[in-house]
């Protein structure tokens, strides 16, 4: 669901992974002139920006962050991540992702916000504005430095030698634009998107409380680098609505709607790459955890939940394991892969960010209850019944202890995120250390006791950029990781 110019950008992209919403391919026409952007209305850019994102964050970070958070890990009898197991990676794999959001997201949001001039187009830019907050949040937390004062311009023209911006510019960028975003957003407004809008169908007051959960969550992102500013940004938020239901696509099984991931996995001819982690599976097993079963699917053998340890597929396993299960669009023999969501912000994330903001005081709340709902709202996404599981859980919520309860917080968010936020949990590790049970791949490549750390910036950067500012590795850290 994208229009020929952002098809262009994104080199060797299979055919499988066009996205035509159902009730919205009238918006995408792979035909339109791609000269002609700027007039194009933006109820046709709208969804093929939120399209974009959701190809990122449901199909290319969803690989790198379930291998890295290692919900997944890579099966035996294949090999097409095994460069990312390994993280030996090439910088031409960063290409699309890149292109994706900068010339096809961020550039189709800014035509949309330059084009503001009357009440209809208001609601659009709200959330536009919120959306490129999203995006920068996501690219600058998978790089690190990024271009952004000179990504985008109007016009529709690429600026080809953009500067990189430090990440704190970056992030003092996001919450401008979240500001800006907000006040542009009126729930009472009857002059918004419909269908157009994907995540929300045009429900404002989702917006306004996506704006807010976007914003805490950025807040939470920076604690640990400038404490004194996160807690006050927190603390701004007071009285604020967050999101109490998922923002997500949801996608259909015909006509090439499918959910991105299992898009692609049928452009590989089903292939299952990817199989359950005994990093993830051991503990959900241990705790009791029926999320588990809907996750990954049963082994024949035993009809339970089985991982191998990350990075071990040169071994010769005489025991079934599982792979991952539809729900999360990664197993590749079943269609039902294709209606699985992809998730920008769950609410289960919601109450969890809220958890571990009063955690810290600095919002209002009990952080055990917060903590709750969080792991309630995760177990009514997929309509899990939870037996005795959060009573038990909750149960053993330290009654003291910040850092403790924060503990706690970022490990049942990493459980509730299996296989449906990858890259968010795979971040948020990064961010707190959590869950502490991540070991280091048998894979591995890089040097003793390094763990991934970043994406590496794409070769079209570092071939055609003459203002790109040096090479990373893979375990070096971002800004705001000061673990």
């Amino acid at each position: 669901m994208m229009n020929k110019n952002i098809i262009k950008a994104a080199t060797g992209i299979l055919a499988a992974l066009s996205l035509t919403i159902t009730g919205c391919s009238k918006f995408l026409d792979i035909n339109e002139n791609p000269t002609k952007a700027v007039d194009v209305d933006p109820s046709y850019l709208l969804p093929s920006s939120q399209a974009n994102i959701g190809m990122v964050i449901g199909n290319n970070f969803q690989v790198y962050g379930g291998i890295y958070a290692q919900f997944w890990t890579q099966d035996i009898s294949s090999s097409q991540y095994k460069n990312i197991e390994q993280v030996n990676l090439d910088p031409a794999s960063f290409d699309r992702p890149w292109q994706f959001l900068y010339a096809g997201t961020l550039q189709d949001l800014q035509v949309i916000i330059d084009k503001t001039n009357s009440k209809r187009l208001e609601q659009y830019a709200g959330i536009s504005e919120l959306l490129k907050a999203y995006s920068y949040q996501v690219l600058t937390d998978a790089f690190g430095d990024i271009p952004l004062r000179d990504a985008i311009k109007a016009g529709s023209q690429d600026i080809l030698a953009p500067t990189y911006d430090p990440q704190k510019m970056v992030y003092d960028s996001i919450f401008a634009m979240i500001n800006r975003g907000l006040s542009l957003i009126d729930p009472a407004s009857t002059a918004k998107p419909g269908k157009d809008d994907l995540i929300f169908g045009g429900n404002m007051a989702n917006w306004k409380a996506f704006g807010n959960t976007l914003k805490l969550r950025a807040y939470l992102r920076l604690l640990k680098v400038d404490s004194a500013f996160a807690a006050q940004g927190v603390a701004s938020l007071a009285g604020s609505t967050f999101l109490t239901s998922d923002a997500k696509i949801t996608y259909v099984s015909t006509g090439g709607s499918q959910n991105p991931l299992f898009a692609e996995i049928l452009g590989l001819g089903r292939t299952q790459n990817l199989i359950a982690s005994s990093t993830t599976v051991d503990q959900m097993n241990a705790l009791k955890d029926p999320r588990v079963f809907t996750f990954y699917r049963t082994t024949p053998d035993t009809f339970g939940i089985a991982g191998i340890p990350q990075g071990s597929y040169k071994t010769t396993w005489d025991y079934n394991f599982s792979a991952p299960n539809t729900a999360v669009a990664a197993y590749g023999q079943n269609d039902s892969s294709a209606l699985a969501p992809v998730k920008f912000i769950s609410a289960a994330e919601s109450y969890f960010l809220q958890a571990e903001a009063a955690a810290h005081g600095y919002l209002a709340g009990d952080a055990k209850t917060l903590y709750q709902q969080g792991i309630t709202a995760s177990f009514a996404a997929y309509n899990v019944a939870p037996g005795s599981y959060i009573t038990d859980v909750v149960a053993a919520f330290p009654a003291t202890g910040t850092e403790a309860q924060v503990k706690a917080i970022i490990t049942q968010k990493y459980f509730a995120m299996c296989g449906n936020q990858n890259f968010e949990a795979w971040t948020e590790w990064r961010r707190t250390g959590y869950p502490s049970f991540l070991v280091r791949s048998l894979a591995s490549v890089l040097p003793a006791g390094q763990m991934p750390q970043r994406l590496l910036y794409p070769n079209s950067e570092i071939t055609r950029n003459p203002k790109f500012p040096g090479a990373k590795l893979a375990y070096d850290k971002v800004w705001w990781d000061a673990n």
